[in-house]
């Protein structure tokens, strides 16, 4: 399978049946938990519409980090598919966001981190970054921490 696809799997497989301040409290309290237990130097964010609903930083990371999540975010907004997703597909075409959309990497960062939060047969409703470890990292813990939820509940 390739990547774009697998991608676009996990977006179609981690959606949620509802998503609201305590979604969010439990996911982003399970990342720093792990981040914790593992010594990751990382920056966690989440968002519900235009409102950040969960915001840490572990130590090691920086005001940089902050910097990335908002560009990851913004990315996200705009194209409804994962950061790492777009990266991946720009990569595919041999693009940068430049060429391929006309709108600046300094502002939109087409690098993994940050996945769509997805509310079953409604759509994007806002978005979980990671930032701080290599981009297919900060993506592959994003999913880890959607997919546990979800086994939860």
């Amino acid at each position: 399978m390739d990547i774009l696809h697998s991608l676009l799997q996990q977006e179609a497989d981690l959606q949620f049946p509802s998503f609201n301040e305590d979604t969010a409290w439990e996911i982003g309290s399970w990342l720093v938990e792990y981040a914790k237990s593992h010594n990751l130097p990382i920056t966690i964010d989440i968002t519900r519409g235009t409102q950040q609903v969960f915001h840490a930083a572990r130590p090691g990371a920086s005001a940089d980090n902050d910097e990335w999540v908002k560009r990851k975010v913004r990315l996200v907004n705009r194209f409804g598919h994962s950061s790492f997703y777009v990266g991946q597909m720009l990569i595919g075409k041999g693009k940068t966001i430049e060429q391929s959309s006309l709108i600046p990497e300094s502002e939109y960062a087409p690098h993994g981190g940050c996945f769509p939060i997805l509310i079953r047969g409604t759509g994007m409703v806002g978005t979980i970054t990671v930032s701080g470890l290599p981009q297919e990292e900060d993506h592959k813990l994003v999913v880890l921490a959607i997919q546990t939820y979800l086994e939860t509940i």
